[in-house]
């Protein structure tokens, strides 16, 4: 009995082998996360990595859209850095006055806006957030149709006719084709047309906010708004905020053919409003020297990584 007992302990390595079929369940299972990010990957260089790397390529070189591109090296941001005075004295200075102005103060309304909406019911709070978020959406149209009846440089256009009716102006004045103050008109658009995914995920931001937080801070020595405000809402939805301020960078930089439409006129009176993206088209769309256009965006992409990485700096996470 005691040699048959031994001759049946090789039998006893079946869970040996039942030990290893975990370990492919585990395997397969680590490699799901990359299955689901496959997607995401693929546009993401198809439509962001793709264009970037051919926009850079293309810089170095004079392509008309016709021709072969022809390899210039870097001719095109030395004429652009130093022959394109349009490209130095307007779009860059006009690009930085817009951005730096409406971004910051879009940024601070949007956050102001969102915290007040925060604070009311919900039914009226879906209300006034429609009403907000829209002229983001309907920017253009509105731009093109209202804006421009509204400072229309004839007795017809409503400012004009107000401001005679009050005895302030005896004529009309051109709004839309004084340098001067198309980009004062251009700024309080911008501002108006500011409201966009920034302020949505603000107001996301600070409706899931923990309450108990405010009632902890209350216990433990916070006097009022301004405190509340600054030690619990911002650090509390630092996501947000920092996606909302590379919303506004984005936006602000990227703005286009605002002054163009406004004045009907391309380009506008003396360059007035003229800003980086106008610039690319100019030479894109309309000259056709694509290698120049490209050599500009560049620029661009550049400015707008440096301002990101400031945001990122305020609003990032350590960790």
């Amino acid at each position: 009995m005691e040699n048959s007992a031994e001759v049946q302990r090789p039998t006893e390595a079946k869970p040996h082998i039942e030990k290893n079929k975990p370990q492919k369940s585990k395997k397969r299972s680590s490699d799901s996360p990359y299955l689901f990010m496959l997607p995401y990957a693929a546009l993401f260089t198809l439509l962001i990595i793709l264009p970037v790397v051919v926009a850079v390529a293309l810089s170095f070189t004079y392509y008309n859209t016709v021709q072969f591109p022809e390899f210039v090296a870097f001719k095109n941001f030395i004429d652009l850095f130093t022959g394109d005075s349009i490209f130095l004295q307007n779009a860059i200075t006009n690009t930085i006055l817009y951005s730096v102005i409406v971004g910051p103060i879009g940024y601070m309304l949007a956050f102001f806006l969102a915290w007040m909406l925060s604070q009311v019911p919900h039914k009226i709070r879906t209300i006034y957030t429609v009403i907000i978020y829209s002229p983001s959406v309907t920017g253009p149209i509105m731009m093109a149709v209202v804006w421009r009846i509204l400072f229309s440089g004839d007795e017809k256009g409503y400012l004009n006719y107000w401001l005679m009716e009050w005895n302030i102006i005896k004529e009309p004045l051109q709004f839309l084709q004084s340098p001067d103050l198309l980009v004062i008109i251009m700024i309080f658009i911008g501002l108006w047309g500011s409201m966009g995914v920034g302020f949505l995920a603000m107001l996301a931001g600070l409706l899931n906010i923990d309450r108990t937080m405010y009632e902890a801070a209350y216990i433990d020595g916070i006097r009022n708004r301004w405190q509340e405000i600054f030690y619990i809402t911002i650090p509390s939805m630092k996501p947000q905020m920092l996606f909302g301020a590379v919303m506004a960078i984005i936006g602000t930089f990227n703005a286009a053919d605002i002054a163009s439409t406004l004045s009907g006129g391309n380009p506008p009176p003396q360059y007035a409003g003229w800003l980086i993206v106008d610039h690319a088209n100019d030479f894109g769309f309309i000259r056709y020297e694509m290698g120049y256009a490209s050599a500009v965006t560049v620029v661009l992409l550049v400015i707008v990584i440096l301002f990101n990485r400031i945001s990122y700096k305020l609003f990032g996470e350590k960790d």
